[in-house]
């Protein structure tokens, strides 16, 4: 792996710094891209980028002779239809949808023309199954997972894989604000929600730690991954055993 090179999204903190940091420790030399500057500062080994990625005239700009590309960067937006901002709706598709295709469809030719790349686009359990009051983060995780396997389909004869990995609620920022959007659309207690709204569907009571996430990253990212394409893998806890 020391001689892979890899683009990581969102790495400022939780699930994007955890694969930066775990990439890296394979050897990878890891590109980690977020718009926390402050965030990414505290990465140590890897090369940092600042961008904003849901701007998406700026995405040329980025690295694009990568053998490894995760798509991580994602936000959160809790309302229910009939009151969700148009305009956020609009910012989040962008952001984890659209992105994620210019950044895939600029880095494809260098994994074709070295005939080897893998792209891990880092979905959600909501990639599977939908939660009321999230409706852009579940049509964007739903429309991830089939960017994610057409591009499986056209890269296996280039030896490129592509796949999604769908944690349950993890210990990052974006879920612990979620916990305070939550209470006040519930009127609950950000303990209550944890245990009655985000951890009710789980059959393993407890946030998912970034670590482990990273852990299947570089799993798919590694060299038994070769036959592992299109495909949707689940850190949930159990969500989706019921």
């Amino acid at each position: 792996m020391e001689t892979r090179r890899a683009l990581v999204t969102g790495a400022a903190s939780g699930i994007g710094a955890a694969c930066a940091r775990r990439l890296a420790a394979d050897g990878v030399h890891v590109i980690a891209v977020d718009y926390d500057a402050a965030g990414l500062e505290a990465l140590d080994g890897v090369e940092t980028v600042v961008a904003d990625l849901a701007d998406l005239e700026r995405l040329p700009d980025l690295p694009t002779d990568v053998d490894i590309l995760v798509n991580n960067a994602g936000v959160q937006q809790v309302a229910p239809v009939e009151q969700f901002p148009p305009e956020r709706f609009s910012y989040i598709l962008r952001l984890m949808l659209e992105s994620p295709f210019r950044l895939i469809r600029q880095t494809l030719p260098h994994m074709y023309g070295a005939g080897w790349g893998r792209v891990v686009n880092i979905s959600s359990v909501h990639g599977l199954r939908a939660s009321p009051f999230k409706a852009a983060y579940v049509a964007a995780k739903h429309g991830l997972e089939g960017l994610s396997k057409v591009v499986a389909l056209e890269g296996a004869a280039h030896g490129v894989t592509s796949n999604c990995v769908n944690p349950a609620y993890v210990r990052t920022p974006l879920v612990t604000a979620q916990l305070a959007d939550q209470a006040a659309t519930h009127g609950l207690s950000e303990a209550e929600v944890l245990d009655k709204v985000l951890l009710e569907p789980v059959a393993v009571k407890r946030l998912i730690e970034p670590a482990e996430v990273a852990e299947l990253v570089a799993l798919l990212c590694g060299p038994a991954s070769a036959s592992i394409t299109g495909s949707s893998f689940v850190l949930d806890g159990g969500w989706t055993a019921h």
